[in-house]
């Protein structure tokens, strides 16, 4: 419980600032009600799609940002993410990391595409700047935690500037990009998090570079699956964290958005300053003194070897993957252009 009865303002802290960016998001949807006269997303991207952006939707659409910018833990958004992920207990935080960012990047690209999927000058611009602030600042903190939970914290804020990035291009190409992405950092956050409760005692222990010493002479199976989210984390190639950044990267290039895409290059380079670290301390230390790893229950044990092969199987195999993100995202542009099209004179 050291974690956490060590900061006892970060619920509190939690709460407010989740209150406040709770506001802006409902503000955003009232103010987009206001302009459109409708809570239907079909029917308001079809009212928005008949001519320039009305004043009080543009409004709407800055508030649902800044909504969903603290959601998916975005810079500037970001302050809450450390604290919240070191203090939480290691699986609720690994829902955290997992289903949460999915939704509400899943909620983002629907409220982008379907609503103001006409108007993208005007939200593109601000996606690309929040994108790469995450990519930058994410990456940058990240190389100087030695707590492996304050780590993945500000990975998943990286993390969020590729997924953001990912919508940046306002194509089918970009929004399938995003769910592949989505579907490799679910699972492989997953796998990390199960594999880091294993490391600490409750999942409250801090674990650090120095526990993982000589994990892979006690525990070559946890050692190969801490490896593996790892690699495909980074966008090693051979994991689908590759396939997805690939993905990312190409519809970036299609639409001519160089700078985000040079960033995307640069900050996965960077990365690899903490990931690597985490599999040589592994496998290329001795420990020192004793440092134990807790058995994981057999569902979760079993759990974190299914996502951990599905990674990799995806990573030389990706067509499935591929296929369905492909079609996922023909549905929601098709949805997308029947309003506008309702919406048409």
């Amino acid at each position: 419980m050291r974690g956490r009865a060590s900061c006892p303002g970060r619920p509190l802290k939690y709460f407010l600032i989740g209150a406040f960016a709770s506001a802006f998001l409902l503000y955003g949807i009232a103010l987009t009600y206001g302009a459109t006269g409708t809570t239907s997303m079909t029917a308001a991207g079809a009212a928005l799609g008949r001519g320039p952006l009305p004043l009080m939707a543009t409004l709407g659409l800055g508030l649902f940002l800044i909504g969903f910018g603290f959601k998916v833990a975005a810079v500037p958004f970001h302050m809450w993410t450390p604290d919240v992920y070191e203090g939480a207990p290691t699986p609720v935080t690994g829902f955290m990391a997992t289903g949460v960012k999915v939704a509400a990047f899943a909620a983002l690209a629907r409220v982008l595409f379907v609503m103001y999927g006409a108007s993208p000058g005007v939200w593109v611009p601000v996606l690309s700047g929040l994108a790469v602030a995450s990519m930058i600042v994410g990456n940058l903190v990240a190389l100087n935690q030695r707590s492996l939970k304050r780590m993945l914290a500000y990975s998943s804020i990286a993390h969020a500037g590729y997924l953001l990035a990912s919508l940046v291009p306002g194509t089918s190409n970009g929004a399938a990009a995003t769910l592949t992405y989505l579907l490799a950092y679910s699972l492989t956050s997953l796998a990390a998090f199960g594999l880091l409760a294993a490391l600490g005692r409750g999942g409250e222990q801090d674990v650090t570079l120095d526990t993982l010493a000589g994990l892979a002479s006690r525990r070559p199976w946890v050692a190969a699956g801490l490896a593996v989210s790892m690699l495909s984390l980074l966008g090693f190639p051979g994991t689908l964290g590759f396939i997805g950044k690939w993905q990312i990267l190409l519809a970036l290039l299609g639409q001519e958005h160089y700078v985000v895409s040079v960033v995307l290059v640069l900050t996965s380079l960077v990365s690899a300053g903490y990931y690597l670290p985490v599999i040589m301390t592994t496998y290329m230390r001795t420990a020192e003194g004793e440092s134990g790893v807790y058995p994981m229950p057999a569902a979760a044990a079993f759990t974190v070897l299914v996502a951990c092969v599905v990674v990799v199987v995806l990573g030389f195999w990706p067509t499935p993957a591929l296929d369905a993100s492909l079609n996922s995202a023909a549905s929601l542009f098709h949805a997308s252009l029947a309003g506008v099209r309702a919406g048409g004179p």
